[in-house]
């Protein structure tokens, strides 16, 4: 997964994302999921058969989950989902939402949260969502354009009462919370794929671009840039690739999976910069790619849990 992802998102990150839902879709239903479950979901997401995504943010809780409000209610044997979601990767285009709601509203923390597998009609560019209690609008970002993000906007939402991830409620942060391990590392490999493209173009361009009569890259300004940039990815990579390995051998990694999706969110934010830094004025003119990988570089550190949250899940987890 780690190999795959960097290489892919090294030519985009919109296509080396492709596979983070299915993953994280796979994670939930493999650590929480019913043997009926399993059967139905698990070789279809593994096919390419379905294309899922994951419904957790809201308007107004980013990284603090366990106060989402968008609620759940039984309908009989099934129920109904009202509420708001926001951030939600290609949603027009799935079939299924991993889809994390209130369904004790006694509560307001992380109890009373149940996870579901909610089905749903993929749309088109006319209609793009026709199943009915759902609507949903595009969102309009800086980079990372490829994916599609929408705000999503639930009103009697109906999802199958056997589509309850485990039959059985209040156990959906604990359930997602099993996925963050592979998620982060997954995501550090999408930034190392970043910041890799990002050190090849800073590399083609220093070497023509001629000032003073010279190449760039005869200025020790510039090819320390370049030296740096291989430096900080390498270790980034090995990171993740330790990372990935403690994962491969159910070892608990949410530490290094933490450290390494800090710290490639960091190097490929730098190694667009100090790339784009190369360009000159032409960096920011968009003809160039570097711009484009500057934007995509950037929702690094925001996405599947942003920096500080990284940092102090460390902090917290050297001090336990």
């Amino acid at each position: 997964m780690v190999v795959v992802s960097e290489e892919l998102s090294r030519g985009y990150i919109g296509v080396g994302s492709l596979g983070t839902r299915s993953e994280i879709a796979a994670e939930l239903i493999l650590g929480g999921g019913t043997d009926a479950q399993k059967a139905q979901w698990l070789p279809k997401i593994a096919s390419g058969e379905i294309l899922p995504t994951a419904v957790f943010t809201e308007p107004n809780t980013g990284s603090d989950l366990g106060a989402l409000r968008t609620r759940a209610t039984q309908d009989g044997d099934d129920w109904r989902v009202t509420g708001n979601k926001t951030w939600i990767p290609h949603a027009a285009r799935t079939h299924v939402m991993t889809l994390l709601a209130r369904t004790d509203p006694d509560t307001t923390d992380y109890r009373g949260l149940s996870m579901f597998l909610a089905e749903k009609t993929p749309g088109d560019d006319a209609t793009p969502f026709p199943t009915e209690g759902m609507t949903g609008t595009e969102i309009g970002v800086l980079g990372y354009r490829g994916m599609k993000e929408y705000e999503l906007s639930f009103d009697g939402f109906k999802v199958a009462g056997e589509n309850l991830l485990g039959g059985v409620t209040g156990q959906g942060f604990k359930q997602l919370m099993q996925t963050f391990e592979a998620a982060r590392i997954q995501t550090a490999a999408r930034a190392i794929g970043v910041a890799q493209n990002a050190l090849v173009v800073g590399m083609q361009y220093a070497p023509e671009r001629k000032q003073f009569g010279k190449a760039l890259i005869a200025f020790p300004r510039v090819s320390d840039k370049l030296a740096m940039m291989a430096v900080e990815i390498m270790v980034a990579r090995q990171l993740t690739y330790f990372a990935a390995w403690e994962k491969d051998h159910d070892r608990r990694c949410d530490l290094e999976a933490g450290m390494a999706k800090l710290l490639g969110a960091r190097v490929a934010w730098a190694a667009a910069d100090n790339a784009l830094q190369i360009h000159g004025g032409n960096g920011f003119a968009l003809e160039y790619q570097i711009s484009r990988i500057l934007c995509d570089a950037r929702i690094l550190n925001i996405f599947e849990g942003a920096a500080e949250i990284q940092a102090q899940v460390i902090a917290r987890r050297l001090l336990a």
